[in-house]
């Protein structure tokens, strides 16, 4: 009886738990947001990576990771290739009126269908806590760690040339 119990008391738990936290928010719930059709749309015809005109971007300002100001100038941004183990990630950050708007997946590892897999979860939670915190101080995905350590670090690599 009591090798059943310990068990059977996890589970159960997890069940419970489980449904306190479902509340039809997918994207407080772990699972993949649906998508928003008022995001950013990003440039097509530039695969050279050359940044657009910075005129007229001036002092814009966003919050930084550890709450101090940092100025973005509009434009979109190509990150760094940063290594996740399973293959590279690259991204771009789209930049408009001194916010993070938009973050575009340029390459990431998709050659095996775990990866597929791991990739449609943890993409679109990656690139939503970067907006919303409006850095790449962000934690990383669970289960993704590979793949949000190099986001994090191409995002950063972006966010560093918008600075600039």
């Amino acid at each position: 009886m009591n090798k059943y119990f310990v068990p059977g008391f996890l589970i159960v738990s997890f069940i419970l738990y489980s449904l306190s936290k479902t509340d039809g928010n997918s994207a407080q719930t772990g699972l993949v947001p649906k998508p928003n059709p008022a995001a950013p749309r990003f440039p097509t015809g530039n695969s050279s990576g050359a940044m657009p005109s910075q005129a007229g971007s001036g002092a814009a300002l966003g919050m930084g990771g550890e709450g101090m100001m940092v100025g973005y100038r509009d434009g979109v941004y190509t990150g760094g290739v940063a290594d996740a183990f399973y293959g590279n990630v690259q991204v771009q950050v789209a930049i408009s009126g001194g916010k993070i708007t938009g973050v575009q997946f340029l390459n990431y590892p998709h050659d095996r269908s775990t990866s597929r897999m791991i990739n449609s979860q943890a993409m679109p939670l990656l690139q939503s806590e970067v907006i919303t915190a409006q850095s790449g101080n962000v934690d990383i995905v669970t289960g993704a760690t590979a793949t949000s350590e190099a986001f994090l670090q191409s995002v950063q690599s972006a966010l560093a040339q918008a600075k600039g």
